[in-house]
Protein backbone atom coordinates (compact mmCIF):
# COMPACT_ATOMS: atom_id res chain seq x y z
CA UNK A 1 0.00 0.00 0.00
CA UNK A 2 2.92 2.11 0.69
CA UNK A 3 4.62 1.82 -2.20
CA UNK A 4 1.48 2.67 -4.11
CA UNK A 5 1.03 5.42 -2.55
CA UNK A 6 4.56 6.89 -3.49
CA UNK A 7 4.11 6.08 -7.08
CA UNK A 8 0.91 8.07 -7.61
CA UNK A 9 3.09 10.61 -5.59
CA UNK A 10 5.72 10.31 -8.03
CA UNK A 11 3.49 10.41 -10.70
CA UNK A 12 1.21 13.88 -9.61
CA UNK A 13 5.08 15.76 -9.17
CA UNK A 14 6.21 14.18 -12.55
CA UNK A 15 3.29 15.22 -14.35
CA UNK A 16 2.53 18.99 -12.84
CA UNK A 17 6.77 19.59 -13.47
CA UNK A 18 6.43 19.23 -17.39
CA UNK A 19 2.95 20.73 -17.48
CA UNK A 20 4.00 23.83 -15.81
CA UNK A 21 7.84 23.83 -17.74
CA UNK A 22 6.19 24.06 -20.66
CA UNK A 23 3.62 27.09 -19.95
CA UNK A 24 6.70 28.39 -18.35
CA UNK A 25 8.94 28.69 -21.30
CA UNK A 26 6.20 30.12 -23.68
CA UNK A 27 4.89 32.77 -21.47
CA UNK A 28 7.77 33.64 -19.55
CA UNK A 29 8.67 37.30 -20.06
CA UNK A 30 12.17 38.17 -20.69
CA UNK A 31 13.94 40.23 -17.52
CA UNK A 32 16.84 41.96 -19.26
CA UNK A 33 15.60 45.24 -20.52
CA UNK A 34 15.23 45.99 -24.21
CA UNK A 35 17.92 49.46 -24.77
CA UNK A 36 20.83 46.22 -22.98
CA UNK A 37 19.52 43.94 -25.34
CA UNK A 38 19.55 45.92 -28.39
CA UNK A 39 23.06 47.25 -27.56
CA UNK A 40 24.36 43.56 -27.72
CA UNK A 41 22.57 42.94 -31.51
CA UNK A 42 19.31 41.27 -30.05
CA UNK A 43 16.20 41.28 -31.46
CA UNK A 44 13.92 42.25 -28.38
CA UNK A 45 10.28 42.38 -30.17
CA UNK A 46 8.06 40.14 -28.97
CA UNK A 47 7.76 36.55 -30.37
CA UNK A 48 4.52 37.19 -32.21
CA UNK A 49 6.08 39.88 -33.98
CA UNK A 50 9.26 38.55 -34.95
CA UNK A 51 7.96 35.95 -36.69
CA UNK A 52 5.25 38.28 -38.74
CA UNK A 53 7.83 40.59 -39.58
CA UNK A 54 10.85 38.14 -40.69
CA UNK A 55 7.78 36.61 -42.69
CA UNK A 56 7.68 38.95 -44.76
CA UNK A 57 11.27 40.10 -45.50
CA UNK A 58 13.04 36.50 -45.16
CA UNK A 59 12.24 33.32 -43.67
CA UNK A 60 12.48 32.55 -39.97
CA UNK A 61 14.91 29.58 -39.47
CA UNK A 62 15.24 27.20 -37.31
CA UNK A 63 18.59 28.81 -35.33
CA UNK A 64 16.21 31.87 -34.73
CA UNK A 65 13.66 29.71 -33.12
CA UNK A 66 15.59 27.88 -31.21
CA UNK A 67 17.96 31.33 -30.11
CA UNK A 68 14.37 32.91 -29.58
CA UNK A 69 13.81 29.95 -26.65
CA UNK A 70 16.68 30.48 -25.75
CA UNK A 71 16.87 34.11 -24.84
CA UNK A 72 13.28 33.97 -23.06
CA UNK A 73 15.75 32.88 -20.35
CA UNK A 74 17.63 35.88 -20.37
CA UNK A 75 18.53 36.83 -16.33
CA UNK A 76 17.75 33.41 -15.32
CA UNK A 77 19.95 32.61 -12.43
CA UNK A 78 22.66 30.45 -12.58
CA UNK A 79 21.81 26.66 -10.96
CA UNK A 80 24.00 23.48 -11.56
CA UNK A 81 21.53 20.83 -13.10
CA UNK A 82 18.87 23.64 -13.53
CA UNK A 83 16.53 23.51 -17.20
CA UNK A 84 13.44 25.83 -15.68
CA UNK A 85 13.01 29.78 -14.89
CA UNK A 86 14.08 29.02 -11.28
CA UNK A 87 17.46 28.49 -12.80
CA UNK A 88 19.13 27.02 -15.48
CA UNK A 89 23.01 25.90 -15.61
CA UNK A 90 24.56 26.31 -19.58
CA UNK A 91 23.76 22.46 -21.30
CA UNK A 92 20.42 23.07 -19.50
CA UNK A 93 19.66 26.04 -21.29
CA UNK A 94 20.57 24.48 -24.71
CA UNK A 95 18.89 21.27 -23.62
CA UNK A 96 15.64 22.77 -23.21
CA UNK A 97 15.92 25.60 -25.85
CA UNK A 98 16.39 22.68 -28.84
CA UNK A 99 14.17 20.38 -27.14
CA UNK A 100 10.91 22.78 -27.62
CA UNK A 101 11.68 22.65 -31.26
CA UNK A 102 12.11 18.93 -30.79
CA UNK A 103 15.51 18.88 -31.19
CA UNK A 104 17.52 16.79 -28.58
CA UNK A 105 20.32 17.08 -27.12
CA UNK A 106 22.40 14.77 -24.79
CA UNK A 107 22.13 16.56 -20.78
CA UNK A 108 25.65 17.61 -20.52
CA UNK A 109 28.37 19.92 -22.25
CA UNK A 110 30.61 17.25 -22.48
CA UNK A 111 27.99 14.81 -24.11
CA UNK A 112 26.81 17.40 -26.23
CA UNK A 113 30.64 18.47 -27.55
CA UNK A 114 30.16 15.13 -29.09
CA UNK A 115 27.21 15.73 -31.20
CA UNK A 116 27.00 17.50 -34.41
CA UNK A 117 29.53 18.15 -37.00
CA UNK A 118 32.68 20.04 -36.02
CA UNK A 119 33.35 23.68 -37.85
CA UNK A 120 35.75 26.24 -37.71
CA UNK A 121 35.55 29.14 -36.30
CA UNK A 122 35.59 31.36 -39.01
CA UNK A 123 32.84 29.42 -40.44
CA UNK A 124 30.09 29.88 -37.29
CA UNK A 125 26.52 30.58 -37.94
CA UNK A 126 23.61 31.61 -35.61
CA UNK A 127 22.61 28.44 -33.68
CA UNK A 128 26.08 26.92 -33.47
CA UNK A 129 27.36 25.48 -30.48
CA UNK A 130 30.65 26.78 -29.28
CA UNK A 131 32.57 24.95 -26.30
CA UNK A 132 34.90 25.51 -23.27
CA UNK A 133 37.19 24.07 -21.03
CA UNK A 134 36.66 26.62 -18.23
CA UNK A 135 38.84 25.53 -15.42
CA UNK A 136 42.84 25.34 -15.61
CA UNK A 137 44.04 22.07 -16.26
CA UNK A 138 40.93 20.79 -17.33
CA UNK A 139 40.38 17.77 -18.79
CA UNK A 140 37.21 17.67 -20.94
CA UNK A 141 34.90 20.50 -22.19
CA UNK A 142 32.75 21.31 -19.12
CA UNK A 143 31.31 24.49 -20.88
CA UNK A 144 28.70 25.12 -23.71
CA UNK A 145 27.08 28.20 -25.48
CA UNK A 146 25.40 29.15 -28.45
CA UNK A 147 25.72 31.15 -31.09
CA UNK A 148 23.23 34.39 -31.31
CA UNK A 149 24.42 36.36 -33.49
CA UNK A 150 28.24 36.60 -36.02
CA UNK A 151 28.62 40.43 -37.08
CA UNK A 152 32.86 42.15 -38.38
CA UNK A 153 34.39 38.69 -36.80
CA UNK A 154 32.63 39.10 -33.45
CA UNK A 155 30.39 36.27 -32.05
CA UNK A 156 28.28 36.67 -29.56
CA UNK A 157 26.59 33.59 -27.70
CA UNK A 158 23.90 32.38 -24.88
CA UNK A 159 25.29 30.34 -21.99
CA UNK A 160 24.76 30.22 -18.57
CA UNK A 161 27.29 31.70 -16.75
CA UNK A 162 27.95 30.92 -13.21
CA UNK A 163 28.27 34.50 -11.83
CA UNK A 164 25.73 36.35 -14.20
CA UNK A 165 23.19 33.73 -14.54
CA UNK A 166 21.70 33.25 -18.44
CA UNK A 167 23.37 35.98 -20.59
CA UNK A 168 25.05 36.90 -23.98
CA UNK A 169 29.22 37.17 -24.20
CA UNK A 170 31.20 37.68 -27.14
CA UNK A 171 34.11 34.79 -28.08
CA UNK A 172 36.22 38.13 -28.05
CA UNK A 173 36.28 38.61 -24.54
CA UNK A 174 39.37 37.55 -22.68
CA UNK A 175 38.36 34.97 -20.58
CA UNK A 176 36.11 33.05 -23.51
CA UNK A 177 38.38 33.35 -26.02
CA UNK A 178 41.32 31.42 -24.01
CA UNK A 179 38.74 28.95 -22.67
CA UNK A 180 37.18 27.85 -25.96
CA UNK A 181 38.20 24.73 -27.70
CA UNK A 182 35.80 24.30 -30.95
CA UNK A 183 32.76 24.92 -32.45
CA UNK A 184 29.90 22.51 -33.51
CA UNK A 185 26.75 22.75 -36.15
CA UNK A 186 23.49 20.51 -35.04
CA UNK A 187 21.34 22.22 -37.27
Amino acid sequence: MRTLIVIILITLVTSCGTSKKSASIKDRTVSVAAADKERRGVDTAPKEHRTRTKSRSSKTTKADEVINTALTFSGVRYKFGGTSKKGMDCSGLLYVSFGEHDIQLPRTSASMAQQGKKIRVKDVEKGDLLFFKTSKGAKRINHVGMVVKVEKNEIKFIHASTSRGVTISSLREGFWNRAFVKATRIL
